[in-house]
This record gives C-alpha cells, structure tokens and sequence, in this order.
C-alpha cells in the first residue's frame, strides 16, 4: 500500500525534532501542510512509531502536556523527555520557550507559528 506524501512528510519532520525539543501535533500538521490535520498526526505516530523508529515522545499536545493518560504510556513519555532534558512545572507542562522545536522554513510546508497557550486541558493538538 502506497503512503501519502503527508504522512510521508509527517514521518519526516517527526523524526527530525531534536533529542530536548517537542513539537505539538498541530504544529507538525502545519509543517506537513495541513493546519487542521493534528489527529492525523497522532493517528500517524500510533501506526507508524514502532516501524519507523520513531521519536514519538517528543510530541505533545498544543498546551505543552503529554496527551497520554496515566497507565497508557504517561509515564513512559515523560520520563523519556526528562532523560533528554525537558522540564515540567508542578503542573507538568514544559515550556515552549524553552523546549519547543522551531524549524528552518526548509523542512516546512506551510509556516504558521505555532499558537501559545500555557495552561493544560488541550487533548488533539
């Protein structure tokens, strides 16, 4: 089965986010050319993240939380971040200032800045 080129670029740029960053769903999708397309990304890193190596950990959602539940990988992915280096405030949430991943104009489709919002309670993006 042949792969779109949006998932072929999501895959990409997914695996170019550097050990310390993160990039949220919603900014990958916007990167891969689709700025409503965050569940495709996270439908992508479910099928895909095994077979392709994937660094799935270090997508979050767009308010710079771990969209997974306690039980289901939370754990997993946060302690993945911590041994590369993110932070979480007593609210874990990191700080996109710190640890978002911006681009070169490069590696992106479309250039939208990712929005910034600082409070947890995002699931999708």
């Amino acid at each position: 089965m042949t792969r779109l080129p949006f998932t072929d670029l999501v895959i990409d740029l997914i695996k170019s986010i550097p050990a310390g960053k993160v990039a949220t769903y919603g900014g990958i999708a916007r990167m891969a050319g689709k700025s409503r397309g965050a569940r495709q990304v996270a439908y992508i890193l479910h099928s895909f993240s095994a077979k392709e190596g994937l660094p799935w950990h270090r997508v979050v959602n767009r308010a710079g939380c771990i969209s997974l539940r306690p039980g289901f990988g939370y754990e997993e992915q946060k302690d993945r971040l911590i041994s590369e280096g993110v932070v979480f405030d007593e609210k874990d949430t990191l700080d996109f200032g710190r640890f978002l991943w911006i681009p070169g104009p490069e590696e992106c489709q479309e250039t939208t800045p990712p929005r910034d919002i600082t409070s947890c309670g995002g699931n999708d993006s």
